[in-house]
């Protein structure tokens, strides 16, 4: 265990570039990318609180000025992804996407504050990226949410950060692809092809993206206009818990925010509504085709970490959980195995991922420490045996895509230095 901590740490500091953290040491994901920061300065804090600040300091540096963040920053004009920083052609300070990604860094960011149990004396030093935090949320509700209905939208796959799960077959499989479609992938040929999202997922991909830019990533125009809009359970799941995260690092350091505190009512009671009782979980809504999906995904369950004050719910997902993975050596899949979706190898339709597993057991410690526990040390061995991959096999523990995989490191640490 000691050796593998040693191991984690360095490949963290071997992905670090000066001031941010790539995703992995490969020419997969050569930019910062949103939600991977912020996990990886988790990660940083258990041994680096200095790299941590840092980390969470140079993903908000590229914060537009409307206070989204971007899912993806190119401090280094680097070709070898696509679509790459000019196939984006936006950010005024930093060459970025124009999309963006779960807002999991408050979370992140009043954890760290929590365990080192800092003042508020202290905490004065952190107020700009607390304030950069709370513009970020408020432009979800301003422009994914325009019409105050207590549901935040997704105006592409790529926002969620589960890119190419089965929860977008139906609305994507309605996207008319572009005639001339010009791009170039080179992620499934450092990673095997049968591991990596289908030609057809990348064509409606970039049409939808290529129609955001002719938008010109107006936020105002987005939300009417994108050829996808779906109000996704898990992403809200992250958002209503970084609402309730950050109210509480404002409450601490005395900052009136009743409208955030009434926007976190509504939130909650309009996902509650989403619940099917009888199958025991959520369902998306997909605004643009006025239709609804029910897939067993896993990140159905980060409503857990969204702690719903709805017992009955919570203990309904619980259950619905348990058996969710009942049959399966390694926890979780990323879609229920006995879904006909599931897919043991692509990507997020079947593999296992260690964020997925740190969120859950996040939500769980406090209403099921006996799960929670198990969820730990499962996911501790299949990282500790199989190395920092990417995403794994629920059926053989295989790591597959990147190698050296930084948040797979850096929530290894977390799970094993903060039991």
């Amino acid at each position: 265990m000691k050796s593998k901590i040693k191991i984690a740490k360095k490949t963290l500091i071997n992905n670090r570039r000066s001031k941010y953290t790539l995703p992995t040491n490969t020419k997969l994901y050569p930019a910062q990318w949103n939600w991977d920061s912020a996990f990886i300065a988790l990660g940083y804090s258990n041994f680096n609180l200095n790299y941590a600040f840092k980390e969470i300091e140079t993903l908000l540096s590229g914060q537009w000025e409307d206070g989204m963040i971007p899912h993806i920053l190119f401090h280094i004009k680097d070709m070898n992804y696509t679509p790459n920083y000019k196939a984006w052609s936006c950010g005024k300070k930093i060459s970025s996407s124009g999309i963006t990604q779960p807002p999991i860094l408050a979370s992140v960011l009043k954890l760290i504050i929590e365990r080192q149990k800092f003042s508020k004396k202290e905490t004065k030093k952190y107020y700009p990226l607390i304030f950069k935090i709370k513009k970020c949320l408020e432009w979800f509700i301003k422009y994914r949410d325009p019409k105050l209905t207590g549901l935040i939208s997704i105006l592409h796959p790529w926002e969620s950060g589960y890119d190419n799960s089965p929860l977008w077959d139906k609305p994507m499989s309605r996207i008319k692809i572009d005639t001339n479609l010009s791009y170039k992938r080179k992620d499934n040929k450092i990673v095997k092809a049968s591991q990596r999202p289908l030609k057809i997922d990348y064509d409606r991909y970039v049409t939808i993206k290529n129609h955001l830019r002719k938008m010109k990533y107006d936020p105002k125009k987005l939300y009417y206009k994108s050829k996808f809009n779906v109000v996704d359970v898990g992403f809200n799941s992250l958002f209503l818990k970084a609402l309730k995260d950050l109210d509480f690092l404002l409450d601490y350091i005395n900052v009136k925010n009743s409208f955030l505190k009434k926007y976190i009512l509504l939130n909650e009671k309009k996902l509650i509504k989403l619940f099917n009782s009888k199958k025991m979980t959520f369902k998306n809504k997909d605004l643009k085709n006025n239709s609804f999906t029910e897939i067993p995904s896993i990140t159905n369950f980060f409503m857990l970490f969204s702690d719903l004050t709805n017992r009955s719910i919570n203990k309904s997902l619980i259950k619905s959980l348990k058996k969710y993975c009942k049959n399966e050596r390694y926890l979780f899949p990323s879609i229920s195995p006995s879904h006909k979706s599931f897919e043991e190898k692509r990507y997020w339709r079947g593999p296992v991922w260690v964020n997925c597993n740190w969120i859950i057991y996040q939500g769980l410690k406090n209403k099921d420490k006996k799960f929670a526990e198990i969820i730990r040390k499962k996911t501790i061995n299949l990282v500790e045996k199989k190395n920092f991959r990417e995403y794994y096999s629920s059926k053989s523990g295989l790591g597959m895509g990147a190698k050296n995989f930084s948040w797979s490191a850096a929530l290894y640490l977390d799970f094993i230095l903060n039991r």
